[in-house]
């Protein structure tokens, strides 16, 4: 399949997120075929508290970079809708400006009730937007503990987006996420929130010396006015360059694919005919306290073992 356009890509990643048999084998075939096309672009995680502005500086940022002559792919992983699995927020309607660039491509992708919230296939819409001709690759993430953890491992430089506030912010930062930011973005610098930005700025740059042997940095920048967006993505740039990318990638290669092995291992047994038999017959004696959660594991093991 050709990814000459988006409406090309768009089709190939609905290909990697079907979750039928043959579109598998066909998804595995294509990435195979794209795999001497990727990784020559600069991936970014963004993450952030509800209220950060994710979206908001996302525009900003991807309109900043294609203005600058980049090719931009923003992959924003939605909570799925519990009816239809569906995604809930709908980024192209919240990205309108950079929807409509050409150089711009903006897929909101369900959840899917993947652990943590991020969508299982979103590595692999990475690398199909990779060999479509993306040269910055941005995943946004739900902003849940897992989903931050499992971006991270996937992209080069996790970015924290983080509001202004009156001082007590750092107490509603969890100490992992902090532990976790390549770089940290303090959003809204603007109007009469200016000066408290430059305040929740200073406090972080205190709690990420104590947290980090090298320090991310810590910028400030206003989504509205676009002041300070271009700082955002120097300092982007920055913790790029000082990357040793290939032994990064190789060791998240590496993670990606015993993720791979155990969900596709997961997948299998749920499916199994032996274990689908037996589960509601296990979970209500575990539930009910007549037998371990231990030995119910391995009652099912063994049944998919000998299917």
């Amino acid at each position: 399949m050709p990814l000459s356009d988006r409406r090309d890509l768009a089709r190939a990643i609905t290909l990697v997120e079907s979750t039928r048999a043959d579109h598998r084998a066909e998804a595995v075939a294509l990435l195979e075929e794209v795999l001497p096309d990727t990784g020559g672009s600069v991936r970014v995680g963004i993450t952030g508290q509800p209220g950060a502005g994710k979206s908001t500086f996302i525009e900003a940022l991807g309109l900043h970079l294609v203005d600058a002559g980049h090719k931009v792919a923003v992959l924003a992983v939605d909570p799925s809708s519990t009816r239809s699995g569906g995604s809930i927020l709908g980024d192209k309607t919240r990205m309108g400006e950079l929807a409509k660039r050409p150089e711009a491509f903006i897929r909101p992708s369900p959840s899917g009730g993947t652990v943590g919230g991020v969508a299982r296939r979103t590595r692999e819409a990475l690398l199909l937007c990779e060999a479509a001709g993306h040269d910055v690759v941005i995943v946004e993430t739900v902003g849940s503990g897992q989903s931050d953890v499992a971006v991270a491992e996937m992209v080069d430089v996790f970015t924290l987006l983080v509001p202004p506030a009156g001082g007590d912010e750092l107490q509603g930062i969890k100490r992992g996420i902090m532990e976790l930011a390549d770089v940290v973005v303090v959003t809204k610098a603007d109007g009469d929130l200016a000066a408290a930005a430059n305040r929740t700025a200073a406090d972080h740059r205190h709690a990420v010396h104590l947290l980090h042997a090298e320090p991310p940095p810590v910028v400030t920048c206003s989504s509205l006015t676009g002041e300070g967006i271009g700082d955002a993505w120097a300092a982007i740039e920055q913790v790029h360059a000082g990357l040793d990318l290939a032994t990064h990638r190789s060791g998240q290669a590496r993670s990606w694919l015993w993720d791979e092995v155990r969900e596709t291992l997961l997948d299998e047994l749920r499916t199994n005919p032996e274990v689908a038999d037996l589960a509601p017959e296990l979970e209500a004696k575990v539930t009910g306290g007549d037998l371990s959660p231990a030995a119910a594991a391995q009652q099912l093991l063994d049944a998919f073992r000998q299917s």
